[in-house]
């Protein structure tokens, strides 16, 4: 029997006015934007099998047979130190992970450091010691780097990026076009938290929590996870966007719908109090220490144990469903009953959250 979907309910807000001729915050903010920049300034003239799969990390295959995972990311959080992380943990964990969402091994990183005129010296051996703590904890190696100063008032103090490459291994087929009707929407754990806790720290809306940043590797869990199952589909990090625009990406990818199930959804007070009280959605908050895992349904119950024996997938729940349509489109079954459609984030949020 032909499963109903509910029927839509609820107003869709109009896209903000596009801005076609200059860089505005809402291109750097994962959304709707970003994603029509990369569209259509980057991927005409940049055009490769690798780039447009569209993935976290670009999959190519060498003459001998090798498979490599290659990803590469800036980081331009503001500020510098927040509770439970800062920039070079942020740096090392963010490419980390996303050479490990399609299913690869990471192995080394390179370094590239833009320091601003006048930043003590002090705060650059805090920064460079958490790269090393959270290099040691992934179990990879930075093998090479680059530093350049630019004259005070041309950078916020520190910009990093940093480029990743893994192994993967010949069977895996991990990436965003796999999820397939039927798959379940597994989240690692609490959603928002990175986010609220970057905007506590600049001290601008006078607001106090006691969470602390999501900020994490989480390349071991994703091991352990491929151990028990192969039928893992879709790995991805819900950073910048948050879970929203992430899920969004894979429904358009894959050509599925997905439907989230919103009394599910694992929240914290803190966040929802936050987001109520600054008008902001959850699912569009960025984080920096949890996964979004596509997967078969027959598969998924073991792959919950083998999470929730993990320090960063204990508090790993389903979240949602694969389905056939509306295809493209991320729906959301309101603790209410009724069911409305969760599109991209279309502007910009919290910037300078990563």
């Amino acid at each position: 029997m032909k499963k109903e979907l509910p029927s839509l309910e609820g107003p869709v807000c109009a896209l903000p006015r596009s801005h076609k001729d200059k860089i505005v915050l809402g291109h750097g903010s994962g959304g709707k934007m970003m994603a029509d920049l990369i569209r259509d300034t980057f991927y005409p003239p940049l055009s490769n099998p690798a780039l447009l799969a569209g993935n976290d990390a670009g999959v190519v295959q060498l003459a001998n047979g090798t498979r490599l995972a290659v990803s590469t990311d800036a980081h331009v959080v503001s500020p510098l130190f927040f509770r439970g992380g800062d920039i070079g943990k942020l740096a090392v964990c963010g490419t980390v992970n996303d050479v490990a969402m399609v299913g690869a091994k990471p192995l080394y990183l390179t370094a590239s450091f833009i320091l601003e005129e006048g930043l003590e010296l002090s705060v650059l051996d805090n920064v460079v010691q958490s790269m090393k703590s959270a290099a040691e904890e992934a179990g990879v190696e930075i093998i090479s780097g680059d530093t350049k100063v630019v004259a005070h008032g041309e950078a916020d103090g520190l910009y990093i990026s940093t480029t990743g490459v893994g192994m993967l291994d010949p069977d895996l087929n991990i990436g965003g076009a796999e999820a397939k009707p039927g798959d379940l929407v597994i989240i690692s754990g609490t959603i928002g938290d990175h986010g609220i806790v970057v905007l506590e720290a600049r001290g601008e809306l006078g607001f106090e929590t006691n969470l602390k940043s999501d900020i994490a590797p989480l390349n071991h869990l994703i091991t352990a996870m491929l151990n028990v199952s192969n039928s893992i589909h879709v790995l991805r990090d819900p950073t910048r966007g948050g879970v929203a625009t992430a899920l969004n990406e894979i429904s358009k990818q894959s050509g599925v719908g997905i439907i989230l199930d919103e009394n599910s959804l694992p929240i914290q007070p803190a966040v929802s109090a936050a987001c109520e009280m600054l008008g902001f959605d959850p699912l569009y908050i960025a984080n920096e220490g949890k996964l979004l895992a596509v997967i078969s349904g027959k598969d998924v119950e073991k792959v919950l144990d083998v999470m929730k024996k993990t320090r960063y997938g204990e508090n790993a729940v389903v979240i949602g469903e694969v389905v056939d349509s509306p295809r493209g489109r991320l729906l959301l079954k309101t603790g209410l009953g009724s069911t409305r459609i969760v599109d991209v984030l279309a502007g910009e949020m919290l910037p300078r959250i990563c």
